[in-house]
């Protein structure tokens, strides 16, 4: 169907035929072997090496719209299909594949004194809603990712990709057919149409839960007006805090990668928090090294002092610099009298997301790890290993800040939840 910006399309009746489609295909994935979801994901990869010259084609079109539209060269890269990125979802693919496979696992089965064993199956969640933006590779990663937890998926991509995010669409679509599965496991919303975006979250009976990827904006929108539940993440103000007792070798390295590593994924620190009894040591070897790479310094009355003794430029934080996530080089410091003025500051002002801890004193880190409320909590290491390919997940389909099914980097398992399940040989309550 094309239903590129067609004005004549009804997009309510569009979304619910694509909806009732999820719906009726959501067993067959849930009941899927290993091996036929496997074979999905390979023959998909394969797919796209074997397109490449038509996905590029594709992408093409995506590209020359950008351009035209004024984006600036970020944007234009972020949504390019390169040789190299097409080859990484390929790959992307395979790792998939050579995942271990959450569906059906029994975990906790213990004998009752009925005589009954009780214990809990994993199960797909059904129906997943994926809402994204700009980058194309997210129709694959999601894809993938759902197909071998035993989910149908629907996925909308921004208007940005529609090209692109339809050839891959049907490349994924031809490696479930190739493996006996359905089609309709996985369908794009093909329509440029923002109504789309809004029908389909609230379709609670066609979706089971939503995934936005993307903005804030985004991500405001789709919490605020979804009757779907929703996985997801607003902020990500991550903290390190140098403790007293910290390794301040350690502490300068891990809190250097923490903000320059990469200063856009949400895991970047935006604040430091430093205890006043080693600022002086540790925020001048520290700030020379920000300062030679470019990062700006908002700093509070006594890291000013400090800093400005050691000739560092900085200037100073606002009350709004604490809240703010910068997702660029600018980075906000704070001294603090100790470990519970850093959690105290935390709980205020963080977003649950992730902070990290540097200390050698293994009571202030467990007392760190229990009392810091974030998806995330850290000991002796960078906050950029906050996501699902460090964590051994293969990989994600987003971070989670919520408290409730999953939380941190969602992968396979976070797509899945937990049924009970009862083994009986005719047993009957008195």
């Amino acid at each position: 169907m094309n239903t590129i910006a067609d004005p004549t399309l009804d997009v309510a009746r569009y979304v619910d035929q694509v909806g009732a489609r999820a719906r009726a295909c959501a067993r067959e994935m849930a009941r899927a072997s290993s091996a036929a979801k496997n074979a999905a994901l390979l023959a998909g990869a394969a797919a796209i090496r074997r397109h490449a010259d038509q996905l590029v084609q594709a992408n093409a079109l995506d590209l020359a719209t950008a351009r035209q539209a004024g984006h600036d060269a970020a944007f234009v890269d972020r949504l390019a299909l390169t040789p190299g990125v097409i080859e990484s979802m390929a790959q992307g693919l395979e790792q998939i594949a050579a995942l271990a496979d959450p569906v059906g696992e029994m975990t906790d089965l213990r004998l009752r004194p009925s005589g009954i064993q009780v214990g809990r199956m994993r199960v797909p969640l059904g129906v997943i809603g994926i809402i994204y933006e700009s980058r194309p590779n997210v129709t694959i990663d999601a894809a993938g990712l759902c197909i071998k937890s035993g989910n149908a998926t629907i996925l909308r991509g921004g208007s940005e990709a529609i090209h692109s995010n339809r050839a891959l669409a049907e490349l994924i679509r031809e490696g479930l057919v190739g493996a006996g599965l359905p089609a309709d496991g996985v369908q794009l919303i093909a329509t440029t149409d923002r109504a789309a975006v809004g029908a389909l979250i609230a379709s609670p009976q066609w979706v089971d839960v939503i995934v936005p990827r993307g903005g804030k904006s985004l991500i405001e929108r789709i919490s605020n007006d979804a009757k779907v539940p929703v996985i997801k993440h607003l902020d990500g103000i991550c903290h390190v805090y140098i403790d007293d007792q910290a390794d301040l070798d350690k502490a300068v390295l891990i809190a250097d990668n923490a903000k320059t590593q990469r200063y856009s994924p949400c895991n970047t620190m935006e604040t430091l928090l430093v205890h006043q009894a080693v600022a002086a040591e540790v925020l001048p070897r520290l700030c020379r090294i920000y300062a030679d790479k470019g990062v700006e310094l908002r700093v509070d009355q006594t890291a000013r002092s400090i800093l400005g003794q050691a000739g560092i430029a900085c200037i100073a934080a606002t009350e709004e610099d604490w809240s703010t996530e910068y997702l660029a080089p600018i980075l906000s410091i704070r001294v603090l009298d100790g470990l519970d003025a850093a959690i105290e500051h935390i709980t205020r002002y963080g977003s649950q997301h992730t902070d990290a801890i540097v200390t050698e004193n293994h009571s202030r880190a467990m007392r760190f790890v229990r009392e810091v409320d974030s998806a995330s909590v850290m000991i002796n290491a960078s906050t950029r290993f906050a996501d699902g390919f460090e964590f051994g997940l293969g990989a994600e389909i987003g971070i989670s800040t919520d408290k409730l099914h999953a939380r941190g980097p969602v992968g396979l398992e976070g797509l899945t939840s937990q049924k009970w399940v009862v083994f009986g040989s005719g047993q009957i309550r008195r």
